[in-house]
């Protein structure tokens, strides 16, 4: 293929050109489109027994299955890496140009580990389970916003969110929180769905509305919270 693969440097550049991976807030992440990819085959191959994946390894790399099992000891090869080989051969085909086997794998194993980026807007604040409720405490009257990854309510409502944010009062702080990580502010403020709104007011919770909610709603929410 046209792109020179030769250093891991090279590979990553690469990585970050076809949008398996992004960099936000000093962060390397996973970018959404890729994560959709990656969760059909970790569906598919995620928790495969070791003889599946003894012979899916031997079946991708032509050899025996008594000899890929002893190449998955020798180097340490674990199913996340398989998973994230099998994505990026499929996200990356585009005609033919997919990079060669061993490039793949050395590939497999920048992104095996790396987390999904966050659904969280770029320019919001992002809270987790460990700071919300200093953030309430601090402003008092606030709107944080839940929200998930391969959410189409979600990516619907972010799709008018600058409208939504131009009705949040003055000196209501914003931030929001991804929904699959927040568990204890999820349980504390009754959020089972995203995206979600939830309203304090005077530091006190006001009010969780689930779903995505057209702007006109959310005036009449913040018009009661504030």
């Amino acid at each position: 293929m046209a792109a020179d693969l030769t250093t891991t440097a090279d590979r990553y550049d690469y990585l970050r050109e076809r949008d398996v991976l992004v960099e936000r807030d000093g962060r390397v992440a996973i970018t959404e489109a890729f994560d959709s990819a990656r969760r059909v085959y970790h569906d598919s191959y995620g928790d495969i027994d070791d003889e599946r994946f003894h012979a899916t390894l031997a079946d991708l790399f032509e050899m025996s299955v008594a000899d890929a099992k002893s190449q998955a000891a020798e180097l340490g090869i674990t199913r996340d890496q398989l998973v994230a080989y099998l994505s990026l051969r499929s996200y990356l085909d585009d005609g033919g140009a997919v990079p060669d086997p061993n490039d793949l794998v050395s590939m497999a194993g920048i992104v095996a580990d790396v987390a999904p980026v966050s659904p969280v807007p770029e320019d919001m604040r992002e809270l987790t389970d460990d700071d919300y409720a200093e953030f309430v405490a601090e402003h008092g009257d606030a709107v944080v916003f839940v929200w998930k990854l391969h959410c189409a309510p979600c990516d619907a409502m972010k799709g008018e969110l600058d409208e939504v944010l131009g009705l949040v009062p003055d000196g209501v702080a914003v931030a929001g929180v991804n929904g699959e990580k927040v568990t204890a502010f999820r349980r504390e403020f009754g959020v089972d769905a995203a995206p979600a709104t939830v309203t304090f007011a005077d530091g006190d919770h006001h009010e969780t509305l689930e779903s995505r909610r057209k702007p006109e709603r959310l005036a009449e929410l913040f018009d009661e919270a504030f």
